[in-house]
């Protein structure tokens, strides 16, 4: 028998896939209730830091009917941003693999407009949103309740097959669809890796991170200047930090991606510590332009280079 909501997914599913994205699952749209609790505690024991923005919207990020209208089905998408390809001088400051390449936020929106369009061609009148760490949405807690993974101990979305090193993104539409089911497993078992080797304690508890603490926050979030506490525990990392997840066991299986758009800026990668103490806003907009590194702007990032010294 003919079930449109399974060819509507099957569909939506294979699309995704063509369009460069590594999976695709899809849950309903409610309220999730699990997170509530979670979320509250968090914000407050002040674990999200000077991100004042994460106390707006706290029924919004909890329920997607709320964010678009007569929501029904949140798809939600992972794209991988893996690399091997590292910075030439070992000494540089470090910067995340995922911005080595164009900002993600440019290139995630794009393919979800894409798949978008796809929907109402074939679909028909589908009305939605698109979201990339944009707006007040739990994109972990719908990536493991539409089973694409499972949250780790350092709170980061881990799928079995690819590690962690992945984007997540949500499409909210008001079209109904078959769902998959949530993930339910905790492959971390006894592991502690993540939390061994934060540099800054950032993983008070496991699947518990101070956001105030961990080094991405510090490079990127904070606006004020980085607590001397703070000193000496960087591990030379400039912009975000990889640490957490380049020990994480699971991430061995992580395989370099093929997205064009997230191929390396060759002068970042060229960039020896020398350059990048003596760097000029001229040389930041020209090398910057496109990365998500730009977020800092040019005295961050020279605030944060200096602290490292």
């Amino acid at each position: 028998m003919y079930n449109k909501a399974t060819t509507h997914s099957e569909m939506i599913k294979t699309e995704a896939v063509r369009l460069g994205f590594m999976a695709c699952g899809i849950s309903r749209a409610e309220f999730l209730e699990e997170e509530a609790p979670r979320l509250e505690n968090w914000l407050k024991n002040n674990h999200h830091g000077e991100m004042s923005y994460m106390e707006n919207h706290f029924d919004k990020r909890l329920d997607p009917r709320l964010l678009v209208e007569d929501a029904k089905s949140v798809v939600s998408l992972t794209l991988n941003y893996f690399t091997d390809e590292k910075q030439l001088d070992s000494t540089a400051p470090k910067i995340s693999k995922y911005a080595y390449g164009e900002d993600y936020h440019n290139v995630i929106k794009e393919k979800l407009k894409e798949l978008m369009a796809f929907i109402k061609d074939e679909i028909g009148e589908v009305a939605g949103r698109c979201f990339v760490d944009s707006a007040p949405v739990m994109d972990k807690a719908w990536a493991q309740k539409s089973g694409l993974g499972w949250r780790g101990k350092n709170s980061n979305l881990i799928s079995k097959e690819a590690g962690s090193f992945f984007f997540l993104a949500e499409l909210i539409i008001d079209l109904e669809l078959e769902y998959d089911s949530p993930f339910k497993a905790d492959h971390c078992g006894s592991c502690t890796r993540c939390i061994d080797a934060c540099p800054t304690d950032a993983i008070i508890a496991p699947y518990v991170v101070d956001g105030s603490k961990c080094i991405s926050y510090l490079t990127i979030e904070l606006k004020n200047e980085i607590p001397t506490a703070f000193k000496n525990k960087m591990e030379n990392w400039m912009f975000g930090c990889d640490i957490c997840q380049d020990v994480c066991p699971w991430n061995r299986f992580a395989i370099p991606h093929q997205e064009p758009a997230f191929k390396p800026i060759d002068e970042l990668l060229q960039f020896s510590k020398h350059d990048l103490i003596e760097m000029t806003d001229e040389v930041f907009k020209k090398v910057f332009n496109i990365s998500a590194v730009k977020r800092t702007k040019f005295n961050g990032l020279k605030r944060n280079i200096d602290f490292l010294r």
